[in-house]
């Protein structure tokens, strides 16, 4: 697969796909076993946390890595497809707002991420190159099917940092899951 260029996406999703430093269908493949893995390691009485009032809690951002992975997935089946029709963009909060990631679990989470990921490397790793390369209009902007792929990557990454820094790296969590640990 050819280097990913900067005139392949739109500037806002830079800072996801600066987290991909190696091979992208690697990168998605290692997440696969490693994010529900991480995940499996979080307290589920913490999956409600929310680290500041206005903020979501583990699950709903959780709950958004499975919604973003859905719709950047169908984002890059119809671009290499050759869909020439801008797609509509979403609502973050809207989505969340509507979700109940809060009424389940951890581990439901956990499950539907791997099970949402295997299901998707399938398709991914069935782009050729030149599917890889076709672009398409979403959200009023221009984008190749490759480089949804490493905004599906980078958009776990960094959502996972933001878990670990802001909602598992305080002091109450730490006793916490020494606590459970003991």
């Amino acid at each position: 697969m050819k280097p990913l260029k900067s005139d392949e996406y739109p500037a806002v999703y830079a800072p996801y796909i600066e987290t991909v430093v190696d091979n992208v269908f690697d990168t998605l493949e290692e997440q696969t076993l490693s994010f529900p893995a991480f995940l499996d390691t979080i307290p589920e009485e913490r999956g409600n946390f929310k680290y500041a009032e206005d903020k979501w809690t583990i699950k709903e951002v959780v709950g958004h890595v499975i919604d973003n992975e859905r719709i950047m997935a169908y984002r890059a089946l119809r671009f290499s497809r050759n869909d020439l029709k801008e797609l509509a963009g979403y609502d973050q909060d809207y989505l969340i707002q509507y979700s109940r990631y809060n009424d389940r679990t951890l581990e439901s989470l956990s499950k539907e991420f791997a099970f949402l990921r295997k299901a998707n490397m399938m398709l991914f790793n069935s782009f050729n190159d030149a599917e890889l390369e076709r672009k398409g209009m979403a959200s009023e902007r221009l984008t190749t099917v490759k480089a949804l792929l490493y905004v599906i990557a980078g958009h776990l990454n960094h959502h996972r940092i933001i878990i670990q820094e802001r909602y598992l790296n305080s002091d109450d969590v730490k006793n916490l899951v020494s606590a459970l640990q003991h």
